[in-house]
C-alpha cells in the first residue's frame, strides 16, 4: 500500500509533506510532487502535513482522480528505488498528464 499525491498539488508545492516524511519517498518533480510506490511506507505522516489536502491513502483516492494513483507510479518508474528523493535531487519534468493540466 502506499499514499498517492493528485492534483490538488499541482502548481501548490509547499513542501510540508517532504518535511513530513520519515523515510524520503516524496519527490520533486517541476510543478507537484510525487509519492514513489515502492519506497512508501504508508505512515501517513504526509497525508496530515498537506496542506491543500492533496494526499491520500491509495485506497480512498476519490475516483475522479484515480489515475493519480497511476501517474505517482509511472512517473517514477524510470528511477527504479533509488532510496532517497533528497540524494537523487529534484526531478526537473512532470508526467505527461500533469504537464498539460491548465497552470493556476
Amino acid at each position: 500500500m502506499t499514499y498517492v499525491i493528485t492534483e490538488a498539488c499541482i502548481d501548490c508545492v509547499d513542501g510540508s509533506c517532504l518535511a513530513a516524511c520519515p523515510v524520503d519517498c516524496i519527490y520533486t518533480g517541476e510543478r507537484m510532487f510525487y509519492i514513489h510506490p515502492e519506497e512508501c511506507v504508508t505512515c501517513g505522516a504526509c497525508e496530515y502535513a498537506c496542506p491543500v489536502e492533496a494526499i491520500f491513502h491509495e485506497d480512498d483516492v476519490p475516483a475522479d482522480l484515480a489515475q493519480y494513483t497511476l501517474i505517482n507510479a509511472e512517473f517514477l518508474a524510470p528511477l527504479g528505488s533509488p532510496g532517497s528523493a533528497k540524494r537523487h535531487g529534484p526531478l526537473h519534468s512532470d508526467h505527461p498528464f500533469v504537464l498539460a493540466r491548465p497552470t493556476c
